[in-house]
């Protein structure tokens, strides 16, 4: 029989001043891993001072894109932490709306919420960053070529190198199309158009004044007291619920839907240069990031309040909705192609063209090839709704 035998290390017992050193010794060493794990497991708070930031908006108080504006500064708000506050005034509280790049880059004010249309006598390829040439894409694609297809690059030249404004700026919510807008009949060929004192802004002005209309622009709350002087005939404005806030149904009673003169536009926000780069680098994210979060926002209010406002003016102001005639939308495309000859002949102009039409070419093709046919599956469940 084999017999094992274990042999044990016999130590003499630890006496109590042993013990509690060592008691000491384990406390002290789980504490700094507590510490190690709790700095991993949270995110770093910033010990950055609370910055306000004076921003003067294109809107009215009571503007639906005021309402968007407001989101983006509860957005901000929110993601700082409350250490960035966006103090926020309506149109004309500081500056004219035509002069808010001017006064943003004087730092006059920090920042603007506006759309480059408002600027574009700067330089027109401004018109190139929200209500450029139709191509086939709507808003969403262009505002895709934005951030995939060299676009932010492109506006940061105009604004920085060719026109040397102290400014940064972001982009945000692509807009629905904007209808042709409000006349004193419906309008169902090219001749009504003729000669009509008409209101819009950006190259739109162009692309109408070659068809042949008498083209204005000024701000939207310089459009009521033209046509109560007689300075306009027709206008457009933005869409069913801008228009219905500011009295369009009262002036007129026809409303034309669709058009190629502004079918893809988005918001423009802009800050001082100067005053942005002095931000800690995580609020100069935040406030980058935070006009890409409220995209969804602004889109989902937009099309609910659209839809809803243009029901209203057919139900209960008395409007007289149309789909604008494609013989109309088709001569706008002619005069787009006639205005594009002179304006390619600037370099810039030409090379942001360019971009967009080589990522038009691609991205629409696919989105065209790929998508539903959303009309048909519209009319087959709501038959005699749309006649177009």
């Amino acid at each position: 029989m084999i017999t094992f035998r274990v042999h044990r290390n016999r130590k003499t017992p630890k006496s109590n001043e042993e013990i509690d050193t060592s008691r000491r010794r384990l406390l002290k060493s789980a504490a700094v891993a507590a510490v190690g794990s709790t700095a991993l497991g949270f995110p770093h708070i910033s010990e950055a001072q609370t910055t306000t930031i004076k921003m003067q908006t294109a809107w009215s108080e009571e503007h639906i894109y005021q309402e968007m504006a407001r989101q983006y500064a509860e957005s901000v708000k929110a993601m700082s932490a409350g250490k960035i506050k966006i103090t926020l005034y309506t149109t004309g509280a500081v500056v004219k709306t035509f002069q808010l790049q001017e006064a943003v880059h004087k730092g006059v004010l920090d920042g603007a919420h506006t759309v480059t249309a408002y600027w574009y006598g700067k330089h027109k390829a401004a018109s190139l960053f929200g209500t450029g040439p139709i191509f086939g894409a709507n808003a969403l694609q262009l505002l895709a070529w934005i951030h995939r297809g060299g676009g932010k690059e492109f506006y940061r030249e105009l604004v920085q190198d060719i026109l040397n404004f102290n400014l940064v700026g972001f982009f945000t919510h692509p807009f629905p199309t904007q209808p042709l807008g409000w006349f004193k009949e419906e309008i169902r060929n090219i001749d009504q158009l003729k000669n009509l004192k008409y209101r819009t802004v950006g190259l739109a002005a162009d692309v109408m004044q070659e068809m042949g209309l008498d083209v204005l622009q000024i701000p939207g709350n310089g459009i009521i007291p033209a046509l109560e002087r007689g300075a306009l005939d027709a206008f457009e404005y933005a869409n069913p619920t801008s228009d219905r806030e500011f009295g369009a149904q009262k002036v007129s009673k026809f409303y034309m839907m669709g058009s190629y003169h502004q079918a893809a536009e988005f918001f423009e926000i802009i800050f001082n240069k100067d005053m942005f780069e002095s931000l800690p680098k995580e609020h100069r994210a935040i406030l980058e990031y935070a006009a890409d979060a409220v995209n969804i926002y602004s889109y989902s209010l937009a099309i609910d309040r659209h839809s809803k406002d243009l029901e209203l003016l057919m139900t209960e102001d008395g409007v007289n909705v149309y789909r604008t005639p494609q013989s109309i939308m088709d001569e706008q495309l002619k005069s787009w192609d006639k205005v594009l000859v002179d304006l390619m002949k600037d370099p810039f102009f030409k090379k942001v063209v360019d971009s967009q039409k080589e990522w038009t070419k691609r991205v629409a093709f696919y989105e065209l090839i790929n998508t539903a046919d959303f009309k048909r599956a519209y009319m087959h469940h709501f038959p005699g709704k749309i006649d177009f």
